[in-house]
């Protein structure tokens, strides 16, 4: 959907009409866009990223702010505006809950639905724990230290939980990928190359023969419980995720530029690194989240990654976001009831961090955001793999994305703070309150 852009000086225009009433402005002014221009630049002059394309959409789509930058070494052919085509690998997982939510509306499934009533493959999950029996989790064997005793050989020792619906959607059911610092176990998961599976069946298969990382139910921990999530809807409908994204999101709400597989017409813009302290393009393999392969978005491929798979242009998953925006209702389509988009942000795990709480794999951020000049509170917040960014702010009633193509960032200590810096210059006229790391 083609959408008008409006800058700061309509609302010159419109506080000059004199029969127009104030509560008519539907849309936020952005007052100090060169501000934000100049953070996003400078990322790319520290060669940080290879591009930043930073958008804000009001509840009715129009654009209040649009900013491409990009570092012309790498990318001096390539535009990159709201119809790119980007992987936004863990933006994929709210739309995978969404679906699930709503399946839930139709009584097709319930949060305390075991797992195996759709995937009776799983029946015999066990879980992997250290030699001792001292789970890997709960003992923080995948925290990062080079003194720690490394706990391979694992055992492996059965589930005591019944793994359910609410627990893959808590990021509680023990899937994970392949970077926990435990490498007999990201061996494991790299070995059975998941996202090179042929069709949903195939990577059930696979998954299958893979151990979990703790009991079902017992913490948080973030891995593919959503892409599981993705496999049960198919099994409880008969239809395949890429389906029920057309037939429930995209055709009925009328939003283009998300799905699994690349159009015809259209190309990926390339991986990118920093890995070794030169932002290059990626080799392959390079991306370590599978251990492997990494998802293709070939149209001839049946497998459809609920927590990772997506590509969308920021055009559309914007539309996806203003749905939620919206309390459920986009372009005249109710999708999901307004007491379940209560229930997506409501508190349900990491309820004592203090810069929030994680409704279903939607951050709801807290008053530390706001204090240290990252935003504001309440902000619900998403991001994805390759550096993919966005937030929904309810309260002044627009949606945030910020963009770019890039999976490790050589300048940690600044690198890693894009997001907050960017959004904090963006809230910063608003709530006066200047960055702070």
């Amino acid at each position: 959907m083609k959408k008008t852009i409006l800058f700061a000086l309509i609302s010159l225009l419109v506080i000059g009409c004199n029969n127009a009433p104030k509560d008519a402005i539907s849309y936020v002014e952005i007052p100090n866009a060169k501000a934000i221009d100049s953070v996003m630049q400078t990322f790319i002059d520290r060669e940080c990223y290879p591009f930043i394309y930073t958008r804000l959409e009001d509840k009715n789509g129009e654009i209040i702010y649009e900013k491409t930058v990009k570092n012309n070494r790498l990318l001096s052919n390539d535009t990159i505006d709201g119809n790119t085509y980007i992987r936004v690998w863990s933006m994929s997982k709210i739309i995978t809950i969404c679906i699930a939510l709503d399946l839930m509306e139709d009584g097709l499934l319930s949060l305390n639905d075991p797992v195996v009533k759709y995937i009776p493959e799983f029946s015999n999950l066990q879980v992997a724990t250290a030699a001792d029996s001292s789970v890997l989790v709960e003992n923080e064997w995948n925290s990062i230290d080079s003194t720690r005793k490394d706990p391979c050989p694992l055992l492996l020792i059965p589930n005591d939980s019944i793994m359910t619906i609410l627990h893959l959607l808590n990021h509680q059911a023990g899937f994970y990928y392949s970077t926990t610092n435990i490498p007999c176990l990201d061996s494991m998961l790299a070995d059975q190359n998941v996202a090179g599976a042929e069709n949903s069946q195939d990577l059930i298969h696979r998954l299958a023969k893979l151990p979990l990382i703790q009991h079902s139910g017992s913490k948080y921990y973030y891995g593919t419980n959503t892409t599981v999530l993705g496999l049960v809807a198919e099994r409880a409908t008969g239809k395949t995720l890429a389906q029920l994204v057309k037939e429930r999101i995209t055709e009925p709400m009328q939003i283009t530029g998300i799905g699994y597989d690349l159009p015809e017409d259209e190309k990926m813009l390339p991986r990118f690194t920093g890995k070794d302290s030169l932002l290059r393009i990626a080799e392959l393999q390079e991306l370590d989240i599978f251990g492997q392969d990494v998802p293709d978005y070939v149209a001839e491929h049946e497998l459809h990654l609920g927590g990772e798979g997506m590509i969308c242009t920021t055009d559309g998953y914007c539309d996806f976001l203003r749905m939620l925006l919206n309390n459920g209702e986009l372009n005249g389509h109710r999708f999901l009831n307004e007491s379940t988009i209560a229930d997506l942000t409501a508190p349900h795990t990491l309820l004592e961090n203090p810069y929030g709480h994680n409704g279903y794999n939607l951050w709801v951020s807290g008053d530390s955001s706001l204090l240290k000049g990252h935003g504001d509170a309440g902000l619900w917040i998403g991001g994805g793999y390759e550096g993919t960014h966005f937030w929904i702010d309810t309260n002044r009633q627009f949606v945030g994305t910020i963009m770019t193509q890039m999976f490790w960032v050589y300048d940690a200590s600044y690198g890693y703070s894009k997001d907050n810096r960017i959004r904090g210059e963006i809230y910063r006229p608003w709530t006066k309150t200047p960055y702070k790391d």
